[in-house]
């Protein structure tokens, strides 16, 4: 090859090696649906999915970057659930990432091929969600909050911060498998403090100020919520009624706390969104939702409101006190 055959050739090399490079099909961004049964400008769940988002870029991802989200809010409506599971759907979004039990089990009717997050649903195997925690089968794992046992642990607390108390409402939604779960534990209890117990039954956003006021009618001392999406839309009817009738009461989540609420004691619920973020990443490069064992809490969280006690003219007692992992001045 002569000098001239050369460079013409390396020239056309040249030309040829940017075309080729613009002729590559840009990656695909994969995209992960999320189905929210609460409002887009609840706080408490904003704050929970900012912790799935912080998960998702401790592992690299950069939301509008390498990865996408496709936001779906119920607005507290839950027979919503599915026609917006089924919007996702028809985004052909790769994996679904929902909390409680009525989003994940929307999911899951809507689709037997997209895989299915959970982030802290209550009693995933008794609610059909997944055959067990071990060998979820199917489209769905993720995370369970299911301690039932801290129902019981809840009234203990109360009874300690006042001795007195012989009757305490249980307020929960008898339409999730796993609230039951907590009623039973609870109740469990009851009788070994020699405290009664009035059930306050919601399967619906319009029954809470029903049950709330069966409350004050069957002259309660003090007041448990059992965590559940329901409940949870509706702390700030449930603690407002708490604070007007100077009932004491205690959660099951941190977020009651945060809207005023006197203590808690239960799941860590934003360390169970971070985790899920693991799960979706498992899901975007390969894994099987069926492969994956759905996983327990690790972290607790005792919270109590000092501001909110005073309002209510308790003094926490010291034996209480020094076990909170934080208090609310």
């Amino acid at each position: 090859m002569d000098r001239r055959a050369f460079i013409g050739t390396m020239a056309g090399g040249l030309i040829a090696a940017p075309l080729a490079a613009e002729a590559q099909p840009a990656k695909k961004v994969p995209r992960i649906g999320f189905l929210v049964a609460a409002s887009a400008s609840d706080t408490a769940y904003a704050k929970l999915i900012e912790a799935f988002r912080q998960g998702l870029r401790d592992l690299g991802y950069v939301e509008g970057g390498n990865v996408a989200i496709e936001y779906r809010y119920a607005d507290g409506k839950s027979e919503r659930l599915p026609a917006l599971a089924a919007e996702l759907i028809r985004l052909k979004v790769d994996v679904i990432v929902s909390h409680g039990t009525p989003g994940p089990l929307s999911a899951k009717q809507a689709t037997s091929a997209i895989p299915i997050v959970m982030t802290s649903a209550g009693d995933p195997v008794g609610s059909g969600i997944v055959s067990s925690l071990a060998r979820p089968g199917g489209n769905v794992t993720g995370l369970s909050l299911m301690v039932p046992e801290l129902g019981g642990k809840r009234l203990q607390l109360l009874k300690e911060i006042l001795p007195g108390l012989s009757r305490v409402a249980v307020l929960w939604n008898a339409a999730t498998p796993y609230a039951s779960l907590v009623v039973r534990e609870t109740d469990a209890t009851s009788t070994t403090l020699g405290v009664q117990l009035q059930s306050l039954v919601v399967r619906g956003p319009d029954d809470f100020e029903g049950a709330l006021a069966a409350a004050t009618s069957g002259r309660a001392g003090a007041l448990t919520v059992v965590e559940d999406p329901l409940t949870i839309t509706k702390r700030t009817q449930i603690v407002d009624f708490a604070a007007k009738n100077r009932l004491p009461a205690i959660y099951g989540l941190k977020e009651f706390v945060d809207a005023g609420g006197l203590m808690s004691y239960g799941v860590h619920l934003a360390d169970l969104y971070r985790r899920a973020a693991a799960y979706a990443d498992k899901i975007l490069k390969g894994a099987k939702p069926a492969d994956l064992p759905v996983e327990q809490p690790t972290k607790f969280e005792f919270v109590i409101s000092l501001k909110t006690a005073k309002a209510l003219g308790l003094t926490i007692p010291q034996s209480v006190l020094p076990r909170a992992d934080e208090v609310v001045q």
